[in-house]
């Protein structure tokens, strides 16, 4: 029998540097791993391929849509075939995943898979202002099973007792540790199993796509690093991401902005041929008016926008 995780969390709550942390738990385990991002271009798996483990992506929306579930259920099935101990679901940070219950229990299609249950992620520096503004911070709480509340040494002590009292509000049993850079800890995962067994008929169906949620591909050239985040900082407030990797006259960058907070740190792994970034805003942030805004401070730059 594989046991799955499913990895779940809003933009920015550090699911990828979690999963670094998360797999030493299994040194000799066969592990897969599902990433699932909700742009055109894949970052995450670029940056997990250094784990060595098996992996599969899934790009350019959410797997719990209508649009992209027989995709996720045939990577899955692909997966299980494969006879491993531990698969791992990295949702996009943009998913509602209340239907994982229900898709995964489908015995005829994954007879295989126990799901163990779902680990979500919090921003502790962003939650409030999320949770208020996009539904699927609150559909990632509703189902999950652990709660980590990330960012713990950039918070507040009364912004992380304020997103206790929130998460606890909506499950008191549910288990609920603070941490810092994705740290986890193997007790942490003894209490999350220990939760009570929700039915799967309880499960919520297979959703639609949230038209609320907008995306916008960048491709950039002819930045150097000082100039590139400057660039990004003139509308990086108005989005929930923005993600990519760059090569530039410096040398590769990962590009990773949460909000206002622009990023630019030296990849040493890889990089893609073309400099993409991937944008991601909902509905009322004006964040694609606000690229080409800034595009007319650069002149001598371009920037394609897909």
């Amino acid at each position: 029998m594989t046991k799955l995780y499913l990895i779940t969390g809003f933009l920015g709550a550090g699911k990828t540097t979690f999963l670094h942390q998360f797999v030493r738990f299994f040194p000799d385990d066969r592990l897969g791993l599902l990433i699932n991002e909700f742009g055109k271009q894949g970052v995450d798996g670029v940056l997990l391929a250094d784990l060595g483990i098996t992996m599969t992506e899934i790009d350019n929306g959410s797997i719990f849509c209508a649009c992209k579930i027989e995709q996720f259920e045939d990577a899955l099935i692909a997966l299980q075939e494969k006879a491993l101990d531990y698969i791992f679901v990295e949702a996009s940070g943009l998913s509602d995943p209340t239907a994982v219950g229900s898709i995964l229990a489908q015995r005829e299609k994954f007879p295989d898979i126990e799901y163990v249950g779902a680990i979500c992620l919090v921003d502790g520096l962003r939650f409030q202002k999320v949770y208020q503004t996009a539904r699927v911070c609150r559909m990632q709480l509703a189902i999950s099973d652990l709660v980590l509340i990330n960012k713990a040494d950039l918070a507040t002590r009364e912004q992380m007792d304020a997103i206790t009292a929130v998460v606890k509000a909506q499950k008191p049993s549910r288990p609920v540790f603070e941490t810092t850079f994705g740290h986890v800890e193997r007790g942490w995962l003894a209490a999350m199993e220990q939760q009570p067994f929700v039915p799967d008929d309880q499960a919520p169906a297979i959703h639609t796509k949230d038209i609320t949620l907008q995306k916008l591909t960048l491709t950039v050239d002819g930045f150097n690093q000082k100039d590139l985040v400057s660039f990004l900082r003139m509308f990086a407030e108005d989005t929930y991401r923005i993600k990519g990797i760059v090569n530039l006259p410096e040398g590769a960058f990962v590009a990773d902005c949460v909000g206002p907070l622009v990023e630019l740190r030296p990849f040493s792994g890889s990089a893609p041929e073309s400099n993409k970034l991937v944008v991601l805003y909902g509905n009322g942030l004006p964040a694609r008016r606000g690229v080409k805004e800034a595009m007319g401070w650069f002149p001598s730059c371009t920037v394609e926008i897909e």
